[in-house]
């Protein structure tokens, strides 16, 4: 199933306000897909087109500053973050 370019950019900016909601605290990809009900890796996979945008930062070290394996945090980026916080 296809979904359009349209209703990406919507569950991007869901994800955004989600991210922001949570602000400075980042959030696993799973924790993200269950608050909007979607899947893992689609939500991955919108996460990375954000990071190339560079709306969101992709932590792949836990607090003690060990290496990830398999699992990555997300947060928004500072100017990301005063963009959403001007608009509100």
């Amino acid at each position: 199933m296809k979904i359009s370019m349209e209703k990406k950019e919507k569950i991007s900016e869901q994800i955004l306000a989600f991210l922001y909601s949570l602000a400075p605290k980042p959030t696993f990809t799973r924790g993200i897909a269950l608050e909007l009900a979607r899947d893992e890796e689609f939500v991955k996979k919108l996460l990375q087109e954000l990071k190339n945008k560079g709306l969101v930062i992709e932590i792949k070290k836990n607090p003690k500053g060990k290496l990830y394996l398999k699992r990555s945090r997300w947060r928004l980026t500072d100017l990301a973050y005063q963009t959403y916080k001007r608009a509100q």
